[in-house]
């Protein structure tokens, strides 16, 4: 069975904008020892690289070129190297930081570990099978190889009501949502769960993300114990 034409006018842009604000003020709102340089110097040049990109494709994803492409790489690169750098100096201050600024940390923690989520989503999304607009726009034999499996990728052959809504059957495509919760569950679970990465860059991906997970949780923990003596 050959799979539906794709009749989609654009994923949505709303979740994935709504995600980047959520990063940027999450960063923001760190504490200042977290921060690299004045606290609205990184949030401003995100801003400044976020508001083309949502001008260009205000409502759905249907317009893309080599600028756009590199433009939305790189927001994804900044907001994940501040992040990383926040980790970097949250580590140290959850090793030794006073114990006056106990909970400031842990809330940061908090911070950091939600925002690492938003960024692995846009991560997921931005780069697998070509990108949002490829995805959408593209037919199948034109898009770039998946970098990662979906349940849906290989639910034809389930029951009916299951297999309805498979990629071949449907013309389904992941969204934003899709890859915030493949996110979620991999920082959470330390491991994929219903979706599996294909590629070598995914796997890296995830990788990271489950590393940066498990130092967090064990430092938290550790921090926690130590302010309950």
């Amino acid at each position: 069975m050959s799979a539906p034409e794709r009749s989609t006018p654009g994923e949505p842009r709303f979740p994935a904008a709504v995600a980047v604000v959520v990063a940027i003020a999450l960063y923001a709102a760190l504490p200042a020892q977290l921060l690299l340089g004045p606290r609205y110097v990184v949030p401003g040049l995100e801003v400044l690289l976020f508001v083309p990109l949502v001008a260009v494709n205000p409502r759905r994803m249907t317009r893309e070129n080599k600028w756009l492409r590199r433009l939305s790489l790189a927001l994804v690169m900044v907001i994940a190297a501040a992040n990383a750098i926040a980790l970097g100096l949250l580590v140290g201050e959850l090793v030794s930081g006073a114990a006056s600024q106990g909970k400031a940390l842990l809330l940061a923690a908090g911070q950091v570990w939600s925002t690492n989520i938003v960024i692995f989503a846009l991560a997921f999304w931005e780069l697998d099978r070509g990108g949002p607009v490829r995805r959408t726009e593209g037919r199948d034999q034109d898009l770039p190889v998946a970098d990662f499996r979906f349940p849906q990728d290989e639910d034809h052959d389930a029951v009916v009501e299951v297999a309805a809504r498979s990629s071949m059957r449907s013309g389904w495509t992941p969204g934003f949502i899709d890859y915030l919760y493949v996110s979620v569950t991999n920082s959470s679970a330390f491991s994929p769960t219903d979706t599996m990465p294909l590629s070598h860059r995914a796997k890296l991906l995830m990788g990271a993300e489950s590393v940066s997970a498990i130092v967090l949780s064990v430092l938290v923990i550790s921090r926690g114990v130590s302010l309950l003596n």
